[in-house]
């Protein structure tokens, strides 16, 4: 090292917050000063109190201490999951809270605090979500109030389709008493959803939702809002949902006048 560099770094040790705040000064050369500068460090963390106290042993023996706030980690948010929160909704269509903790319960569904679903807890999922509450209709529906077994026999389908498709909304089921069997009221607009073969526009699921663009659960939404025309073919190789879907949109090879 020459006299004139030893004179610069004299010089620079006599004013080191000069030094430290040089702006030609990398964030690599600050850490390389502090290890050049320090003795030892201790910690000793206070996580009650979201803080930790510092002491800075410098070269030379002096002693400095000092407090440094921690960051406050939030807590996981706690919410009900997205698939019963869809499920409830469609729910909400068709029955009281009180049939819709019944239903939940039988999945084997659990609330957001791993709870079984009773009517409180799904009123206030309900309020909480904004979801509007059943109301049953002013005057008692026309249609046959049958066994979900009779029901299936009529519409020519196979009991555990009318229980699943209650189950999840599609349908509406009845309880004449608290903790009866589910019974189905036979309309024609019920008739009208099971057919023998597909009708035309109607597609499989899968095809329906790579015309929308959309995901599955959406496609089942809107068929539940009543935006998308659906029926269960209950006969034949192309047995199962179908959806209608209009496409607006002329295909890229067809001619438009």
């Amino acid at each position: 090292m020459s006299v004139q560099e030893r004179q610069s770094l004299l010089t620079l040790g006599k004013d080191l917050q000069l030094l430290w705040y040089a702006p030609n000064l990398a964030v690599r050369d600050r850490k390389q000063l502090l290890r050049t500068l320090l003795e030892e460090v201790t910690v000793t963390v206070h996580r009650e109190q979201y803080r930790a106290h510092l002491k800075l042993r410098w070269r030379g023996g002096m002693l400095t201490e000092c407090d440094v706030e921690l960051p406050r980690s939030r807590p996981a948010t706690i919410r009900t999951d997205e698939e019963t929160l869809t499920l409830v909704r469609r729910l909400a269509q068709h029955y009281p809270d009180a049939t819709i903790a019944g239903l939940l319960n039988a999945q084997g569904r659990l609330s957001a605090q791993g709870m079984r679903f009773n009517q409180n807890l799904v009123g206030n999922l309900r309020r909480h979500w904004k979801i509007p509450c059943f109301e049953p209709p002013a005057e008692q529906p026309d249609g046959e109030l049958l066994s979900v077994r009779q029901a299936a026999r009529v519409l020519g389908t196979a009991p555990s389709t009318l229980h699943r498709w209650v189950n999840d909304g599609f349908i509406a089921g009845e309880h004449p008493t608290p903790g009866a069997p589910w019974r189905i009221r036979i309309t024609d607009a019920l008739r009208r959803i099971f057919v023998d073969s597909t009708p035309h526009g109607y597609v499989a699921m899968q095809v329906a939702t790579q015309r929308l663009g959309v995901s599955r659960q959406t496609v089942l939404q809107r068929v539940k809002r009543g935006e998308l025309d659906a029926v269960l073919v209950r006969r034949g190789r192309c047995k199962g949902l179908r959806i209608k879907v209009v496409n607006d949109q002329p295909d890229f090879f067809e001619r438009t006048s």
